[in-house]
């Protein structure tokens, strides 16, 4: 007897591996394989016997003839049958990891759903399309072209679409037309590439059932979580398929990933799917949005790759689970010294060192960058236009009824496709096939109306398609008639003007240098970093967030942008989609300043028209700057004339080409005169349209027609003959027109452009920067209304990178003594799971308002036990901010100027002389231009001293360099490109100057809005305010164990709230 409880004492616990042999690789040729390196740690301990049972026993034998095991491992995978190992788990009854009933679920996207749901745990919003046949018709599924709508539930662009069925990973992302449209389709690797952009499909599929469900955006980067029962968690990142679909693989060819910390609610997740899908260990897609965290996909058995650390984290997990169920006797400590000899690989450093300023030995070494904070302008455009008629026919009379509501006082806007078609149509019909001669005053008319008409249709036509980022219509009535219908009368009217804005398109050229601009960026404004900014970003410790406004170009610069600076590749559009959120009340319009630039403006005028010398009455010679007007040309008045002159003499040849144009078109009576311009295709390109080029055509979309009435309308609007008046207003949009001709259409060869070039830049450099006040003061005034809300941003940008800065600090300090900073203690006011917590969790905290989009994020942070990089801590804020040149000019006149505002006198400009001097040559703040503010933490200094941060400041002028440059040997090959390279940054502040935070901000603060305006942040579930505290480890199992490496780490905190990111 004795003999016989020794033997059971002695039996080692036998582990069933009863998977298809595929998914169990050992031996030293596989040793990356996870179930290998699990299996072999788990013999290691002496305690268990591995019995792999392998394909010709799952597949051909019956369950009778199966070994019999303690516990056993077993998961769905292709080919595998489910139900024998359910009948063999049911005959054997051992111990399960992952129980196999539930596993069904897993191949029902709908069940998984439902499940997660009856648990509180958050998933995106969403809605089933049931079909019982395909291409079936279903009353309660609506189509439009930017939502779908099933059973009264919207989805507007982007949504998600995604087949019931768990095994079919073809998910398709539907793009709004006004980022362009389109289709991403994310897929499993194949390759390097695991999605694919179709910019022509725009209509969802219809030949299965599917789930549709809001779009999170969630900054380029997916989270995948992996569970090893109930109490441990491990998070990794990776670079979003959403965003370009390429995978990051590392020299091994191994795809790129990074251990993430999980804050309490996601941890209480990870436990909950364990549970709810009894599933011991489980994989499962995290997507992080706005603060809340959702579950998108449950996938089932999942192992992390290629992490030795996990793998013995692991091992100690499903060591403690077995002897838990099979022999509870034994104790489930870890010994002091794991029983197996792993030689960890070290991993290359990427080159995270750290390197002060960039100015050596001015301020140390002990410097680290906290914070980039970057103002930039859009790249290079088409000139704007906007055309303007009075209509009077009924069909397009109807078209504005038809869109407004039937209010025949109404106006009505037209941007999407379905507007613009139905516009089109209708001016299709209304065009005149001939051109009668010039015979009479009503004839005269007749014909300009016709040939605006023309024009509208031109517009519309670009392309093929519509997107109403780049055209917008606008039909306001002017008069109406009453009618009588039936025993009542009704209002109809009569005349309406019509507007249609269109151009102001990024081109080619535009992307090419945002792009650039972007890879600059990453290169040279993180120091010390390089190529290692994407690690810093695909680690969490890169806190980027992009701004921009609602102008399609300003947008698309963003996206370009985005895509240089982190190394992307693909379409603009879902680049856009993910990473760049619209603020137009902080970056469009003129706010309240439009009265006192009107009054700049009729000082301006007369400046330039009255022909008076340039009085230096508010300066003196060594603060030019100071006078009224500076700038402005000596020879103003002079000028005007010939600037009159020259216009006219360029419109003219263009009439000629669009005379000729016309010809064809009416002989044709087809628009395939001119070769097709894809709009969507064209935000895909960086190079110039060679087709067009070589067949003698306008560059881009712009044909003779339309390059022929933009000339026009600048030539009858800069000169009125009739009453002798110049507007000065006009000469921006001359220089506009005649830089862009100069830049993209120099092989039309159209004479004396350049001479108008030269006439027109020499005028512009004195209205320009003029027309945003007269001088100093009146910049100043102007400049804090328009750009009150954005400095009052990035004051909140500076004090937030303070906040955390101090946060890390103190964790820092506590932490000497523990072996990791990162190990933080739980949030005490995590909240447990309750009935109706998924009633409002999982409804995505989206605003439908762009404008109203503020900051609601956590900022999450690098697992530095398990990330083998080499400052854990450090952690950067990025905000880019993108916007027009109104913006640009007016936080550059509030820098330059802020000191003489009243409040601040005796005090110096943030802007040195020298710097001051160089920004009034410059002029013009060109496409591209941009300020950074750069914030530093000296880590030698107190905490309480206000030089322990530091701020720089630099500005580009963008690409400023004229067309015509000859000495320029890059200017000139970038020319055969039709684009201008962009300036480097310029400092702002002498080199030895130190310029702290504290002042920065006392400096500034008069003019920005304050940050009690800004709409208040939402608290996300679970969180409140910041967190500074240390704690201790989570223990698994008994709190008196000796287990050291199998903890609940993965999931430990380090957070800072950011109210306004």
């Amino acid at each position: 007897m004795a003999r016989s409880e020794k033997d059971d004492v002695d039996r080692k616990i036998s582990v069933g591996v009863c998977v298809m042999e595929k998914k169990v690789k050992c031996g030293p040729e596989v040793f990356s394989a996870p179930m290998g390196q699990i299996l072999e740690r788990l013999q290691a301990f002496g305690e268990f016997e591995i019995i792999h049972f392998g394909d010709k026993v799952i597949l051909e034998e019956p369950v009778e003839r199966w070994p019999i095991c303690d516990c056993l491992i077993a998961f769905h995978s292709s080919g595998y049958p489910l139900e024998k190992a359910e009948a063999y788990a049911a005959l054997r009854k051992p111990f399960l990891v992952n129980e196999l009933e539930q596993q069904h679920l897993l191949h029902d996207r709908r069940k998984v759903y439902e499940c997660l749901e009856s648990y509180g745990i958050p998933v995106p919003r969403y809605a089933l399309v049931n079909r019982e046949k395909p291409y079936q018709d279903l009353d309660f599924f609506i189509e439009e072209e930017d939502f779908v709508e099933v059973h009264g539930q919207r989805f507007g662009k982007p949504f998600v679409e995604k087949p019931i069925h768990g095994d079919d990973h073809r998910i398709m992302i539907y793009y709004p037309s006004a980022a362009g449209g389109g289709m991403k389709e994310l897929f499993r690797k194949v390759g390097n590439r695991s999605s694919e952009f179709h910019p022509e499909v725009r209509r969802v599929r219809r030949e299965s059932s599917y789930i549709y469900e809001e779009f999170m955006p969630t900054g380029g980067t997916d989270v995948k979580v992996y569970t090893v029962g109930p109490e441990y968690a491990h998070a990794e990142a990776r670079k979003s398929p959403v965003v370009d679909g390429v995978v990051m693989r590392n020299p091994d060819g191994k795809e790129v990933r990074y251990p993430v910390l999980l804050t309490p609610n996601e941890k209480q997740m990870a436990r909950e799917v364990c549970i709810a899908f009894r599933q011991g260990v489980c994989g499962f897609d995290l997507l992080r949005c706005e603060g809340r965290s959702y579950v998108c996909d449950v996938n089932g058995w999942s192992f992390v790759k290629n992490s030795y650390k996990y793998y013995d984290d692991a091992a100690c997990v499903l060591r403690k689970m077995f002897l838990d169920a099979k022999a509870p006797h034994l104790s489930t400590a870890i010994p002091p010294i794991l029983p197996w000899k792993v030689n960890e690989p070290a991993q290359p450093s990427e080159g995270l060192t750290r390197q002060g300023s960039g100015i050596i030995g001015s301020f140390g070494q002990a410097e680290e960058l906290r914070c980039v904070i970057a103002i930039v302008r859009h790249g290079d455009r088409t000139p704007k236009q906007k055309v303007k008629l009075k209509v009077t026919e009924e069909k397009l009379l109807n078209i504005m009824l038809k869109y407004n509501g039937g209010r025949p006082r109404s106006e009505t806007k037209l941007k999407s496709a379905v507007q613009l078609q139905d516009l089109l149509d209708a001016t299709r019909i209304l065009v005149p096939h001939t051109r009668p001669g010039l015979e009479s005053d009503s004839e005269a008319e007749y014909i300009e109306h016709a040939e605006k008409l023309r024009q509208v249709k031109a517009v519309l036509e670009e392309g093929g398609h519509f997107s109403g980022i780049y055209r917008k219509v606008q039909l306001k009535p002017l008069k109406w008639i009453k009618v009588s219908k039936g025993d009542t009368e009704e209002e109809r009217p009569i005349e309406a003007l019509m507007v249609l804005k269109y151009g102001g398109v990024l081109t080619h050229a535009g992307r090419k240098q945002a792009e650039e601009l972007g890879r600059y960026f990453r290169n040279n404004m993180y120091p010390g970093e390089g190529t290692g900014l994407l690690r810093l970003h695909s680690t969490y410790r890169h806190d980027l967030k992009i701004y921009s406004s609602d102008e399609g170009r300003v947008q698309m610069s963003a996206a370009a942008f985005a895509k240089g600076l982190l190394d992307l590749e693909g379409q603009l559009t879902p680049i856009l989609v993910s990473l760049v959120s619209k603020d137009s009340s902080m970056l469009d319009g003129l706010d309240n300043a439009s009265t006192k630039m009107e009054e700049a403006k009729a000082r301006l005028r007369e400046l330039i028209t009255s022909g008076a010398k340039l009085v230096q009455t508010n300066g003196s010679s060594k603060k030019p700057w100071m006078i009224d007007g500076a700038g402005i040309p000596p020879n103003a008045s002079e000028l005007l004339p010939k600037l009159v002159k020259l216009t006219k003499k360029v419109t003219e040849q263009v009439r000629l080409l669009a005379k000729d144009e016309d010809e064809k078109l009416t002989e044709t009576t087809s628009y395939d005169v001119i070769p097709p311009y894809d709009q969507a295709k064209a935000l895909g390109k960086t190079n110039i349209d060679v087709d067009r080029i070589a067949a003698g055509l306008p560059c881009g979309s712009e044909g003779f027609l339309l390059m022929y009435a933009r000339w026009r309308k600048l030539e009858r609007d800069l000169y009125n003959e009739r009453k002798e008046r110049y507007d000065i207003t006009q000469i921006p949009d001359v220089y506009d027109s005649c830089k862009y001709d100069l830049l993209h259409n120099a092989h039309l060869n159209i004479e004396g452009l350049d001479e108008l070039f030269k006439v027109a830049q020499l005028l512009a450099d004195g209205v320009i920067p003029n027309e945003y006040g007269i001088n100093p003061k009146q910049k100043l005034k102007i400049g804090s209304k328009i750009a009150r809300r954005l400095l009052g941003k990035i004051l909140i940008d500076l004090r937030n990178t303070r906040e955390e800065a101090i946060n890390v600090a103190d964790l820092k300090s506590q932490c000497q003594d523990t072996s990791s900073i990162a190990v933080v203690k739980e949030h005490n006011n995590h909240r447990q799971k309750n009935a109706s917590k998924n009633d409002e969790s999982r409804k995505s905290e989206k605003s439908k308002d762009p404008d109203d989009d503020e900051d609601k994020e956590i900022k999450y942070r690098l697992d530095p036990k398990y990330a083998n990089v080499r400052t854990p801590e450090r952690h950067v804020r990025t905000r880019l901010y993108f916007t027009s040149e109104s913006h640009i000019h007016s936080l550059m006149n509030v820098l330059r100027y802020c000191n003489l505002d009243g409040s601040l006198k005796g005090e110096a400009s943030l802007v040195c002389d020298s710097a001051l001097e160089r920004l009034l040559k410059t002029k013009e703040l060109d496409y591209m231009s941009y300020i950074v503010l750069r914030m530093f933490e000296n880590t030698e200094v107190n905490l309480e001293d206000p030089k322990r941060y530091r701020i720089e400041m630099t500005f580009s002028r963008g690409a400023d360099l004229s067309p015509l440059e000859q000495n320029d040997l890059e200017a000139s090959s970038l020319h055969q490109e039709h684009t201008l390279p962009i300036m480097g940054p310029e400092r702002l502040q002498e080199v030895t100057s130190y310029l702290t935070l504290e002042k920065m901000e006392k400096m500034i603060r008069p003019f920005a809005m304050p940050a009690e305006d800004f709409p208040p942040p939402t608290i996300p579930q679970g969180f409140s305010g910041y967190f500074k505290s240390t704690g201790v480890l989570e223990r698994l199992g008994d709190r008196n164990c000796s287990m050291v490496h199998a903890t609940t780490s993965h999931s430990f905190l380090s957070v800072t709230r950011d109210s306004f990111v």
